[in-house]
């Protein structure tokens, strides 16, 4: 009898076992993405500043979005706008209370000495590696040539400082290299000007390559900018994580963007130990197109990724996977695009398309 009841048991479970296998590949049963602790699932306040131009048209998307998905978000906006000396302090307060920010784009100002608020709170909140995703394209530092360092030294002549530290240096070195290895990428290249910059970007290269060796499993290399930009527009499928200097970054994000469908189409996010302000990850050169905001024809492609990124950065992986397969879905289809990928919806036809994409 004891033989038989083994024999029933093994039996029995080897039915369950089946049964599981068949569970597990059925399409139509999603596996457990995430396991949560007590409370995850709260609300989590998200400081909202809509912006310039298209900011607000592009935002006000996200926001019919996230509120379609039931995302556990709610935001606290507030008004900040290029023209403005400084970011309000109220502002800074928000974001340093819940950490996380999501931006429209603010209109810079060219000349007259007046210091971009994009620039000041990015120091204000130590954001120190800049991600911009060109699937993917990760990061730049806070030290460099963007610094807003100018004095003139006599009438007719200025001086512009570029400042790069050890310390900046092996922290985004760091950031690039953790990013690559967590997100399963093979190789980090390093952009610079060494040949000329050859204390300044040479520190930067010198802590680039101490980081490298704690990566045994991830491949190192460097490339001057000169020839990286044209590299990206050749050879493009050459390159996976990038990691450099930031004026180069701004550089190497809009030749990317130019390459992978524009700026309307790549998402980005300035990330901190303590903080993160998430928005349009290249230039942002139409938020002052008073074309696009009359016609209400912007692109929220790229706000709508990044709000993806913000999501998986707050932990709610699934949220954050249904939204991004929304957004590339309407974009494959084709059916809802607006302009610059080469239709004629409106923003709100492509909001209200991703919307009914959502699973």
């Amino acid at each position: 009898m004891g033989d038989t009841h083994n024999q029933w048991t093994k039996a029995s479970s080897a039915h369950k076992f089946k049964s599981w296998l068949r569970l597990r590949s059925d399409p139509n049963i999603r596996s457990v993405t995430y396991m949560p602790r007590p409370g995850d699932g709260a609300p989590r306040a998200v400081t909202l500043i809509p912006g310039d131009g298209i900011g607000p048209l592009v935002t006000g998307g996200v926001e019919q979005v996230m509120e379609a998905m039931h995302a556990p978000v709610y935001f606290e906006r507030y008004e900040v706008h290029g023209d403005m000396r400084k970011v309000p302090e109220e502002v800074i307060e928000s974001i340093r209370k819940n950490k996380v920010c999501l931006k429209g784009g603010l209109a810079t100002p060219v000349g007259g000495g007046v210091s971009s608020l994009n620039v000041q709170l990015r120091k204000e909140l130590d954001l120190y590696a800049s991600l911009v995703n060109c699937f993917n394209l990760p990061g730049r530092i806070r030290k460099g040539s963007i610094q807003g360092l100018e004095h003139e030294v006599v009438p007719g002549v200025v001086e512009s400082l570029k400042v790069i530290t050890k310390f900046c240096s092996e922290r985004i070195a760091k950031y690039a290299f953790e990013y690559a290895y967590l997100n399963n990428r093979k190789k980090v290249t390093a952009v610079h000007k060494a040949n000329i910059m050859k204390l300044a970007d040479g520190l930067f290269l010198e802590s680039c390559r101490e980081v490298a060796t704690k990566y045994p499993g991830i491949k190192y290399n460097e490339i001057i900018v000169d020839n990286c930009c044209m590299q990206l527009v050749s050879k493009p499928e050459q390159f996976d994580v990038m990691v450099t200097p930031n004026l180069y970054g701004n550089l190497v994000a809009n030749t990317a963007a130019g390459i992978a469908g524009g700026t309307g189409v790549m998402p980005g996010g300035n990330v901190g130990a303590d903080h993160a302000v998430f928005e349009q990850g290249a230039s942002a050169g139409n938020v002052g197109n008073e074309k696009l905001v009359e016609q209400k024809k912007a692109n929220p492609v790229a706000l709508l990724l990044s709000s993806a990124m913000m999501l998986r950065h707050l932990q709610f992986p699934s949220f954050a996977d249904r939204l991004e397969t929304a957004v590339k879905r309407v974009i494959k289809e084709g059916k809802y695009r607006t302009k610059d990928l080469g239709g004629g919806s409106t923003t709100q036809e492509v909001v209200d398309a991703v919307v009914a994409n959502l699973d």
